[in-house]
């Protein structure tokens, strides 16, 4: 199979590539820039590099000949978080360019498109039980403009594939963690900030957090034999932030924090960190959307992605691991931080 991957230097994208790469299979790798993709992807054979940019979708569509599958990780998602109206850009990007990619890919004869959705586009059942690929998106999530978008992009192209006939799958990812995060994604920036003493209270709650390799084996065999038009949440188990600290401590040594803002002084800060990011075109990493989703503590059902794509979660503690050894390999501000290993407590 040869594949063409988007966002291949990202959290997910380079992890997809080396899934692919390890099964055998050939890919065309997306990158705006190829010098950081030699660096990302460096070494790996199978693999050529092609230079692109999703709001130029036309400049790179010849690379799509000859290709059985796109694989199409790329968003608009971590700058959605700095100051300014990101809403024109994020439709552009997430919705439109997706589409335009899909028409070129279908006009150059490839057969199947697997579109990196998010399970921010999936709430809580009505009884409160973990949502599934039917469940709509919780109504707190309605401001949250990138879950809207990808809300929007799975609309546009479930049209595109019914008036083309093209294979559309969907993969539905909880919160990523993993090796490979040069970004570094809101994940691999939690442990940098860990480990540079600059998270001293928790927020309430926590997320569906998933393993990205687990997501790329998952994206894998959806390329293969997904079905056509089906979403599969790929969200991983259900860990509050305090034992999300607390885990990373325990394989790594760097202090958690024991103290939990009150959710109305995190609201609070949340505000004024985005009135500051806002007057000084900076960014901010606490945002009031990020307050209220995790202390809504939404969980997700991966069931239908185990049983059809064979999906399994590895540990907390090997993706942690795994995760803080890349950190300390590829990020300098990491080679201060506590290297000891230690049991964690409880606070």
């Amino acid at each position: 199979m040869r594949a063409f991957v988007t966002g291949s230097t990202g959290l997910l994208g380079n992890n997809v590539v080396r899934a692919l790469v390890a099964g055998g299979h050939t890919v065309r790798a997306l990158a705006r820039s190829p010098a950081k993709a030699r660096q990302v992807l460096g070494g790996l054979s199978g693999v050529e590099v092609v230079e692109g940019d999703m709001l130029d979708v036309k400049g790179f569509a010849a690379a799509l000949e000859g290709c059985d599958v796109v694989i199409h990780t790329a968003a608009y998602f971590r700058e959605y978080y700095a100051a300014g109206d990101h809403w024109p850009k994020l439709y552009a990007i997430n919705v439109t360019a997706t589409v335009a990619l899909a028409e070129e890919a279908h006009q150059r004869g490839v057969k199947r498109f697997v579109d990196i959705s998010s399970s921010g586009t999936v709430g809580a059942k009505a009884d409160g039980s973990p949502g599934d690929e039917s469940t709509p998106p919780a109504a707190l999530l309605a401001g949250n403009l990138y879950f809207k978008s990808k809300v929007e992009s799975e609309r546009e192209l479930n049209a595109f594939s019914a008036r083309t006939g093209m294979d559309v799958v969907y993969i539905l990812p909880g919160w990523m963690f993993g090796p490979g995060d040069a970004g570094p994604t809101a994940a691999g920036q939690l442990i940098l900030d860990l480990a540079a003493g600059k998270m001293p209270a928790l927020l309430e709650g926590g997320s569906c957090l998933v393993d990205a390799r687990d997501v790329a084996e998952a994206t894998l065999v959806a390329a293969q034999k997904g079905r056509s038009g089906e979403r599969y949440l790929v969200g991983g188990e259900f860990v509050d932030l305090g034992t999300l600290t607390r885990t990373i401590e325990a394989v790594s040594g760097i202090p958690a924090p024991r103290r939990v803002l009150p959710h109305a002084l995190a609201l609070m800060l949340g505000a004024l960190g985005q009135t500051w990011a806002r007057l000084t075109g900076g960014e901010t990493a606490l945002t009031v959307e990020g307050v209220r989703v995790m202390r809504a503590k939404l969980r997700v059902d991966s069931s239908k992605a185990k049983r059809e794509l064979g999906v399994r979660f590895r540990p907390l503690e090997e993706t942690l691991r795994d995760t803080v050894d890349w950190l300390r390999e590829h990020k300098p501000q990491m080679a201060s931080a506590a290297k000891r290993p230690r049991v964690a407590t409880s606070s």
